[in-house]
């Protein structure tokens, strides 16, 4: 069993991440439930890339970050739904919407563990 994200603030990025995928996945592969086998993947593997985020705490969204961890095919899967769910997550899920809209305007600081 994986661990809980350690902060609040990878724990709504996380949740954010989630409730895109699904939104998409609902829309797109209705006859899958809760997410078909490719969405359930695109999911867990941006889990495993946000766990490991060397930001942590301090990141920004990850398409300002200055650090692509993503393989470009997911990168681009990830941007791909994105695109379709942010836009919908302004009526089913506002806070988290907004919050994630204010997050994309922080600067990218030094990783956290970064040698100075």
């Amino acid at each position: 069993m994986l661990q809980p994200f350690p902060t609040r603030r990878l724990r709504r990025e996380a949740r954010t991440v989630e409730l895109m995928v699904r939104r998409y996945c609902a829309d797109h592969h209705p006859h899958h439930q809760p997410l078909c086998p490719e969405c359930d993947a695109l999911l867990a593997y941006a889990r495993k890339r946000l766990r490991g985020c060397p930001f942590q705490e301090q990141k920004t969204t990850c398409a300002k970050c200055p650090v692509h961890c993503y393989a470009p095919a997911m990168r681009q899967r990830i941007q791909q739904v994105m695109r379709y769910a942010g836009p919908r997550m302004l009526f089913s899920h506002p806070v988290l919407a907004l919050l994630h809209l204010i997050d994309g305007l922080r600067k990218p600081k030094s990783p956290k563990n970064a040698p100075p």
